[in-house]
């Protein structure tokens, strides 16, 4: 199992509550996000462009059962005995009333070999009524949702239109592990105005909640962005991480994480065409290998 130090990856995450190869397929909802439609804001997060994480089986607003069955196909080719979990990642995956949402849901696990649903929302976008039918859900199928929390900052979060606060996000924790589902965060390293402090600070807040999977990202700087708008006429200070210093951070992260929290991901690659900066020009595992060859040099010392 290649794990992170101590945390499970997510491979070893998921072998606790499911059997065999399981990988998440992307599932694109047309949904939009509170940020955006005018419900909380205007314009979503300054470092936003929602293309830069959509892969390209996703891209179409097809029925959910097309684009599952197209990602089906996708993987196939290299693992066709590979069971799949749903993946809601575009934009807010429950932003909509809680009927439309549920029929979206069902219909994907509808899908042969889809034994789960993985989904990506903010953490000010969970009502009650939505976890108790998850809640009820997951009670036969498997069930976890991601918040979008990215630090736990507040200056920052304003700073990047986020339209919500730290507390948004650890009372989404608290009540989602309380129903008993799987509970994971995301956050991004680098943010403006965030240095090495401010980012453990945040880890540190992580390890306060009931948290079962985390995944971080090193911030990166997007065409069509607001943020490289801002960057581009000085308005924001942006310096690119590079390589090796991003590897010390995520070696200090390994660390100071709660050991039962398992650790999904370090990196992501946007698209060649909308990347800006940084550029590394390293697969996801490629850094992932570097960064476990630097954790057991340190663990040696």
């Amino acid at each position: 199992m290649n794990r992170f130090g101590k945390h499970d990856d997510f491979a070893g995450f998921l072998s606790r509550h499911l059997p065999g190869k399981v990988q998440k397929i992307s599932v694109n909802t047309s949904l939009s996000c509170p940020n955006r439609d005018g419900s909380k804001g205007r314009g979503g997060c300054t470092y936003c462009n929602n293309r830069s994480f959509s892969p390209s089986y996703s891209t179409a607003p097809a029925r959910i059962t097309e684009q599952l069955e197209e990602g089906k196909r996708f993987f196939a080719r290299k693992y066709p005995h590979m069971k799949y979990l749903a993946y809601f990642q575009s934009y807010t995956a429950t932003n909509a009333a809680t009927q439309r949402l549920m029929e979206m849901f069902r219909e994907a696990l509808e899908v042969p070999d889809v034994v789960g649903l993985a989904i990506g929302t903010r953490p000010d976008c969970m009502p009650a009524d939505l976890l108790h039918e998850l809640q009820s859900l997951s009670r036969d199928k498997f069930v976890m949702v991601e918040y979008g929390a990215e630090t736990a900052c507040d200056d920052t979060l304003t700073l990047v239109n986020r339209c919500h606060t730290w507390a948004d996000t650890a009372d989404a924790v608290r009540r989602t592990h309380e129903a008993g589902i799987p509970v994971g965060l995301h956050l991004i390293m680098g943010l403006p105005g965030e240095d090495t402090d401010t980012m453990l600070t945040t880890i540190d807040e992580v390890n306060r909640l009931p948290v079962d999977i985390v995944k971080c990202h090193q911030l990166q700087l997007v065409k069509g962005t607001r943020l490289a708008a801002q960057v581009a006429d000085g308005s924001v200070d942006y310096t690119p991480w590079e390589l090796d210093d991003y590897i010390d951070l995520c070696c200090k992260i390994v660390d100071r994480l709660r050991d039962d929290i398992a650790i999904e991901r370090f990196v992501s690659q946007s698209p060649d065409n909308l990347l800006i900066s940084p550029r590394w020009g390293l697969k996801n595992y490629q850094f992932a290998d570097r960064l476990r060859a630097q954790l057991r040099n340190l663990s040696q010392e």
